[in-house]
Formats: structure tokens, sequence, C-alpha cells
């Protein structure tokens, strides 16, 4: 249960306005969460984002509920955000980390099983990646789209093959601006280890990568009030910005650089395999599978990507969303999407709807919703994809 007492406090680095009280189920305080406002050059990595950042045209740069690290610090900086809310008061893992039963500790012990290889990105990757597309959206009519468009695929390409990556960590790619980075970076990357799933060779997975980076290319095309629109499109204004995925098309399809297979991806990555999607409604057998690969990460990452006319959906959410989709999205590229996915990496702290704390120790990739997880008091196993006995139990 949550009490919200508006009482504003000064302090000499941050002003605390507001406090958050959790109680347990006897009402009973037990810890306190704090808003604060603080400097962007006091920020220091591990703080939680507690109001989404935002730009002038009300468009998400980092999310709320964001976990800072340095590369968002920095670019934070770099984009003159002078200061931010950060949350602080709440249970840090350290905290619960301490609260583990001797019990749970050695179920936890015998029971840890690795993830599978998952895709990271370095720092300095980011900042390349990220001066990368900034240029792309920017640069769009410039002889030099392509070597950047192409450098930042090879630079994806490595972190994947670095790490004999086969999974991403859906959590981990949640970070930096929306706009200019997260969006295209995020699709690139899941459609690249998706394909990698499928066993396509490394030519067609760097392919796929590079439509995922100009997939959304066709939006500079879009007017600046339909595009930043900070409310839901008319029907009007929907129409127009459903031409972006052909101005794309149109911008790269007589670029040498480009093969046919990368430009229909572009044209073809907002349609459905009971042809009800855009810009054409090509029937099922004429969507190439670079588009039905793009398909599902686009979808994804929209999905849970926060915007000024609708809260993000749960990473949970979005996946049983996804799931119901069969007769809209390619079969082999959901089974893909699901057996890539890493949605509670292992020693994760999760929480049941018992009520119970517990820690990730296995991810099945057939069930990515259900984990093996063990309470962190009680030292309870919940096998919550194969034990009949957690059916009615889920992570909240």
């Amino acid at each position: 249960m949550w009490k919200n007492y508006e009482q504003p406090k000064k302090c000499k680095t941050f002003q605390i306005y507001s406090y958050l009280y959790q109680s347990d189920k006897n009402g009973e305080l037990y810890y306190m969460i704090t808003r604060r406002l603080v400097r962007t050059r006091q920020l220091q990595p591990g703080m939680k984002i507690d109001q989404a950042v935002v730009d002038k045209s009300g468009r998400n740069l980092v999310q709320r509920g964001s976990i800072l690290d340095n590369y968002v610090i920095d670019s934070l900086l770099k984009m003159g955000v002078m200061m931010v809310y950060i949350q602080s008061g709440e249970e840090t893992a350290g905290d619960i980390e301490k609260s583990i039963s001797p019990q749970a500790r050695k179920q936890i012990e015998r029971l840890h099983t690795d993830d599978r290889s998952k895709v990271e990105l370095s720092d300095s990757v980011k900042t390349r990646v990220a001066e990368g597309i900034q240029f792309i959206y920017s640069n769009t009519e410039s002889k030099e789209l392509a070597d950047t468009t192409n450098n930042i695929a090879s630079n994806l390409m490595n972190a994947i093959n670095s790490t004999d990556a086969i999974a991403v960590d859906i959590s981990a790619l949640k970070t930096s601006d929306e706009y200019t980075f997260k969006h295209s970076v995020d699709v690139a990357t899941m459609s690249m280890v998706l394909a990698k799933q499928q066993g396509l060779s490394q030519k067609q997975i760097y392919e796929i990568g590079v439509a995922g980076l100009l997939h959304d290319i066709g939006k500079t095309k879009i007017p600046l009030d339909i595009l930043n629109k900070p409310a839901r499109l008319t029907d009007e204004e929907f129409a127009v910005m459903k031409q972006h995925p052909v101005f794309g098309y149109r911008m790269i399809k007589d670029r040498d650089e480009f093969s046919n297979e990368i430009c229909m991806a572009v044209l073809q990555h907002h349609e459905k395999m009971n042809s009800k999607g855009y810009p054409v409604g090509f029937p099922s057998d004429k969507i190439t599978q670079y588009a039905r690969i793009l398909t599902i990460a686009d979808i994804y990452d929209a999905l849970v990507t926060e915007r000024p006319y609708k809260s993000a959906f749960s990473q949970r959410e979005a996946v049983e969303m996804i799931m119901s989709m069969t007769g809209e999205l390619d079969l082999t590229a959901m089974k893909s999407f699901l057996e890539s996915m890493i949605l509670y990496p292992v020693d994760s702290i999760v929480e049941l709807s018992n009520g119970e704390k517990a820690k990730v120790v296995k991810n099945n990739p057939h069930y990515i919703l259900r984990p093996t997880v063990v309470g962190i008091k009680s030292g309870r196993v919940y096998d919550l994809s194969m034990d009949i006995k957690c059916a009615n139990i889920i992570i909240k």
C-alpha cells in the first residue's frame, strides 16, 4: 500500500518534494521512498529515474524507471539536461541480497544456471552508434549515409559475434534517448539476434541489421507537427504517417549500397501476414523474410516505449501481446523472438503474485514468462514453467 505526502524540503544538492511510504498488509511502515531533484553532474551509475526526461517536443529521452549508467549520464550532459528526478529510499538489490535466508542461498547455489550468451554493447560502442544514428537521420541525402549505416551495423555485428550471442536481455536495451538511438538500435539488434536464431547467414544477419537501422528513415519526410504530436493522431494524420515506409523505400532504393532485400524490408516493416498491414497490404507470400523479422522487433519496441500520448506496456505485457498476434505475425519469426528474448535475467529479483520476492536462477527459452525462481525468505523453489503446483503463480 502506498501513501503520498507532499512535503517540500530543500537540501544542498537536491530538493525532496514527495515521500512515498510502503506498508505491509498490517499497515506497518517498513521503508520510505523519496523523490529528489538532482543536478545532472551529480548523477551516479545505478540511480533510478523517477520521472521521464523529455525534450521540448515532449518526446522521451530517458524513460521513467531507467537505471542510469555512464553512457546515459554523459548523453544527458551533452543534451544540456541540467537536473533530473531520482528515486531513492527503495529497497536496493544489496538490501534484498542481505535478506536472503540460508535455506534460500543453498537452493540458489544448487539451481543457478547462467543465461545464454547475450548481446552486450559497451559505452564506447553506444557512443559511436548514437552519433552515427544522429548523422543518418539528420543527413538522409548524404553520400556518407551508406558508409555510416554500414559502420553501425558492423559495430552491432561485432558485439553479437564477440559473445556468440543468441539472446537479448530486453531490459538492458532500454537506455538512452528514444528518438535518435533507442528505437532504431533496439530494432536492429533484436532483428539480428532473431536472424541468427533462425540460422541465417552472416550476410543476411548483417543486412537485417542495416534494414533495422533504416526502417524509420522515411519519418524524416513526415511533417513535424504530425511526427511530434503529443497526442493520438487523427485518422487523416495517421494516413500521412502510414506513408513513411514508402518514403523510406524511395530514399534508399536507388542506392547501389543497399540490396533489394534491405529496401523491401524498409517498405514492408508494417505489413501483416493477414494482409491487413500497411502501406500496401501485401499478401503473406509477398512479404520478405527480413520484413517478417523486422516487424516483430518493431512492434515489441513500440509497445514498451512510452509516448507522450500513451504509457509504456510492461515487458511481460508486450510479450503476451506479441504471442496473441498469431494471425498477424510470421510464426517462425515469433518463435525465434520468444526463444531469443531474456525477460528476467538470472540473478534478478522479481515479485510473485503470491506476494513473495524471489531470485531468478534459471530461464527456460521455451517459456520466457515463467523462469525458475527461489523465494528469498522461504527458500521455496518455484519452477514456473514445469511445476503444476505453480500454475496459478505468475511474476507481477
